[in-house]
């Protein structure tokens, strides 16, 4: 099995798909785009793809002008009917690929939130993983309308479409599932300047949020990790 895994930005990883991963023996195939890696020509090489968050927008052509060829790199993966996540910006990279507006600036997010299945998600099997509620972090300040024919299978009260499934598994994730308690700990310190500018008093709380929110949260994560990899 070989993953091909796109990062946009500084400090992003793949956290705990990339646990789930190394338990299935997968091959990691790392590009960071952002630094000028270059992107495969199609799918034939890879198994499966990953495109990662960063902190620009779905829409940031000239900031990163990779971005219309990551495009169409993940529609023939979805295409040829490869698995493929994105997450965060991935989800919203994914919404544009298959033709879903991206609302820029729409809705501010940050923090462990909840997220509601849909009745399509019970029966999917990638969300279905999840409880039908569940706490999990999320940092976007971007989201996107639905793409024609995608399934929606995740919302809550500030993103309509937190999760949603073109084809067999490619599947656009708006949260940070991947994102653990030691994880976000890296964050803040990676991002402190950031963080401290945009969520005054964030450290400060952090450790009082994840002890409420964080078992479950990492639980539920992991969980969707491994039964995303096993859409491969």
């Amino acid at each position: 099995m070989r993953v091909l895994v796109i990062q946009n930005f500084d400090g992003t990883g793949l956290g705990q798909i990339a646990t789930a991963l190394q338990e299935a023996g997968a091959e990691i195939d790392l590009r960071k785009a952002h630094r000028g890696d270059a992107l495969p020509p199609d799918a034939g090489g890879h198994d499966a793809l990953v495109v990662l968050g960063g902190g620009q927008n779905a829409l940031d052509d000239e900031g990163s002008p990779y971005i219309p060829d990551l495009l169409a790199l993940m529609r023939a993966f979805a295409d040829s009917d490869r698995a493929v996540l994105g997450v965060c910006l991935g989800s919203q990279l994914l919404a544009r690929a298959y033709g879903g507006d991206n609302l820029i600036g729409a809705a501010p997010e940050f923090g462990w939130h909840e997220v509601v299945l849909t009745d399509e998600a019970r029966a999917d099997a990638f969300l279905a993983a999840a409880p039908e509620t569940f706490p999990i972090f999320q940092w976007h300040d971007d989201t996107f309308t639905l793409p024609p024919g995608a399934v929606r299978l995740a919302g809550n009260s500030a993103v309509e479409n937190q999760a949603f499934r073109i084809g067999r598994a490619a599947y656009g994730i708006q949260f940070h599932f991947e994102a653990d308690r030691p994880m976000l700990r890296q964050w803040n310190s990676d991002f402190a300047a950031t963080l401290a500018a945009n969520q005054p008093g964030w450290t400060d709380r952090f450790e009082d949020e994840a002890a409420r929110h964080g078992p479950l949260a990492d639980a539920t994560g992991l969980a969707l990790a491994r039964a995303w990899v096993a859409t491969i």
